[in-house]
């Protein structure tokens, strides 16, 4: 089974994939009756393979290692809408709690602090809006070609988590297929010189 290993340390913020996931909202009051609006989900689950792209046939699957986040710089993440916009929640200030167990990584994000927040609140909760989505570096990766199944091991910086209004979110689809494209060249080029090996030692004997 042939595993590959794919390191890339010039990393630029625009090199950022994008992955979504699903979301709970949960309402709290305070002692004092005032109201916490939260979301919450587990934004990453870790060696889940899950089918990401499928091209000419074939499913293209990835999995997050459960070592992933252990260098992974998620000092001042953020939680928005479409990943762009007002900043609603973030690390910094702990109005956003990510937390790391053995099946994945999960976010608490409270809305109640700005006015967008509580908007985007009442549209997660009346049905509108009802998925997540995380940008995230990826510093090292290993792509078992037998099998199609990328293997993120390294996160090196968590950007984001967001709220989206399209299921997929567009740029998911598109950030792995561009891994899963250059793979797939390689494939048919490594293919296409061992067929023409072939035909050489074939035309050598007759």
């Amino acid at each position: 089974m042939p595993i590959k290993t794919i390191n890339n340390d010039k990393l630029r913020r625009e090199d950022a994939e994008y992955r979504s996931f699903n979301f709970e909202i949960r309402a709290a009051k305070t002692e004092d009756n005032q109201e916490e609006l939260y979301v919450e989900g587990r934004a990453i689950t870790f060696n889940d393979p899950t089918v990401i792209w499928e091209y000419d046939g074939i499913q293209y699957k990835e999995q997050i290692d459960d070592r992933a986040l252990d260098d992974a710089d998620m000092s001042d993440v953020i939680f928005n809408y479409n990943h762009g916009g007002k900043v609603m929640a973030r690390t910094r200030n702990n109005t956003l709690e990510l937390t790391k167990d053995k099946k994945g990584l999960n976010i608490k994000a409270r809305l109640d602090g700005t006015e967008e927040g509580r908007k985007l609140y009442e549209e997660i909760k009346g049905g509108y809006i009802d998925r997540m989505s995380f940008r995230f570096i990826a510093s090292e990766n290993a792509y078992d070609s037998d099998n199609h199944m990328r293997t993120i091991r390294k996160i090196k910086k968590l950007y984001d988590v967001s709220a989206v209004d399209i299921p997929a979110y567009d740029k998911t689809s598109i950030s792995a297929r561009s891994f899963f494209e250059v793979e797939t060249e390689k494939e048919r080029k490594t293919a296409e010189a061992v067929q023409l090996r072939k035909k050489l030692i074939l035309q050598t004997y007759l």
